[in-house]
């Protein structure tokens, strides 16, 4: 078996430190949930912190969240697809979007359930993912303005996420500047100048972000303490909120090359070994967890001396170099993992999702 947790004093710990920085500078922010893929245990978790606002780009994932607390104001953080229409308004109270088209369904969907919805329009920076063409912009807010059962709230923009295109002074003053420019032209009050998330919080801490940012988007940082536009992770913040564990199933000393003529393998590849290797050997275990769960880059084993060699769809083999541990069958293996791999692990339904204070030696669990 393998399992995922969730330490929630390491979560709470995490969740403080953001909020004091957060709070220092008047900055409005939500937790962006998408990593726990609605799992309702770690969702109340989140909760409980305290939290006001959470994003998610699952409508069933909203909808779970207000099931579990319905004053929670929910935000659905990407452009809505229109046969989701329905449950956008029916479930998140906001909506980021970028077509005209599109939030003129939102509008009707609005009208016809007696209920106002608010939106967040994403502009065009330069990541070349989500967004309003800045030449475009005049135009879109003349024809959103118009529109019943809608009430624009904020402007917002995404970068690094997908060409890691990094937020800068100058970017967000841009959107700054297009804030102004829209309440100017149409003498309209918009809330939410949203350009913050995760990649974006060093610029707080080096008095780079522009005053007029007043509202950010963070989930990296609050699960895993990570500075995303450095890559490391932040002074006082935890990396290991989340562990993956599996069980061991097989313990053996193995050769440290195949044997035999090498084709292609599950994934499509032919791999080559070092042949000076040939008359090696050492202790391998089998986990239970493989590439149908986690793909080998996204996690590596805690212990410094423990190396992954390889993966098939529902195993992982570890190189445990000559065992100085003792590594037996039923023991339990503890991994760390990276965004994607807590994110393709919280998706698997093989993998059970517990709290750190619920691991159990094996014989229990």
């Amino acid at each position: 078996m393998a399992f995922i947790t969730l330490n929630k004093k390491k979560l709470r710990e995490n969740y403080g430190k953001l909020d004091a920085l957060f709070r220092s500078k008047n900055i409005e922010w939500a937790v962006v949930s998408k990593l726990l893929c609605g799992n309702k245990k770690y969702l109340e978790a989140v909760i409980d912190l305290g939290v006001t606002q959470i994003c998610d780009s699952r409508v069933t994932n909203l909808k779970a969240i207000k099931a579990i607390k319905p004053s929670i104001e929910t935000v659905f953080i990407k452009p809505p697809a229109k046969r989701s229409i329905q449950g956008v308004v029916e479930f998140a109270d906001i909506s980021f979007n970028t077509e005209l088209q599109t939030i003129r369904l939102l509008s009707d969907a609005a009208v016809k359930m007696g209920k106002i919805h608010k939106v967040v329009i994403m502009i065009e920076l330069g990541e070349l993912r989500e967004g309003v063409m800045r030449e475009h912009l005049v135009d879109f807010y003349s024809d959103i303005f118009k529109l019943p059962g809608i009430e624009v709230i904020g402007i917002g923009t995404n970068l690094t996420c997908m060409y890691g295109v990094l937020p800068n002074h100058d970017k967000l003053i841009q959107l700054c500047i297009y804030k102004q420019l829209i309440e100017t032209k149409f003498n309209r009050k918009i809330p939410y100048v949203s350009g913050g998330a995760s990649v974006t919080i060093p610029l707080i801490e080096n008095g780079l972000l522009p005053a007029g940012v007043n509202h950010f988007r963070v989930g990296e940082t609050l699960y895993l303490g990570t500075d995303v536009y450095h890559n490391t992770t932040f002074d006082q913040m935890h990396n290991d909120v989340f562990k993956l564990y599996a069980e061991v199933i097989e313990v053996n000393e193995k050769p440290m090359v195949p044997m035999g003529e090498l084709g292609h393998n599950l994934t499509g590849d032919v791999l080559q070994f070092d042949q000076q290797s040939a008359s090696g050997s050492a202790h391998r275990a089998i986990v239970d967890v493989g590439l149908l769960d986690i793909e080998a880059e996204h996690f590596k084993p805690v212990e410094a001396d423990m190396h992954i060699v390889g993966s098939s769809s529902d195993m992982t083999v570890i190189d445990l170099g000559s065992n100085k541990k003792g590594i037996k069958t039923g023991d339990l293996i503890e991994f760390k993992m990276d965004y994607m791999g807590i994110l393709r692990i919280m998706h698997s339904k093989y993998i059970d999702k517990k709290f750190e204070t619920e691991v159990k030696p094996y014989t229990e669990a």
